[in-house]
């Protein structure tokens, strides 16, 4: 049935851990309503979701400028992705 995309198990991890980013995200909303908006250091108005996007956004930018300019291995990156996570969530 899921023949015509190739699973792996990296690609699993992946889609897993967005979804599960975004239902933790609406299980905060549902619990604590207002997105616990605040400003940080770009002088704009941030919600949870707005810093998730942020971060996944960022994080994809890491991981194909990395892959374009080093190649692999691919666990400097994604180190350097937990750290623009924390940046994120901590001060944008």
């Amino acid at each position: 049935m899921l023949g015509w995309m190739a699973w792996t198990w990296p690609t699993a991890l992946l889609f897993i851990g967005i979804f599960s980013a975004i239902g933790l995200l609406t299980v905060l909303e549902i619990r604590y309503p207002g997105g616990a908006a605040r400003q940080g250091i770009l002088r704009l108005d941030t919600t949870r979701g707005d810093r998730l996007f942020i971060t996944l956004l960022g994080t994809a930018y890491i991981f194909l400028a990395w892959l374009g300019l080093v190649g692999e291995p691919l666990w400097w990156p994604l180190a350097l992705s937990f750290a623009w996570g924390a940046f994120c969530f901590w001060k944008v």
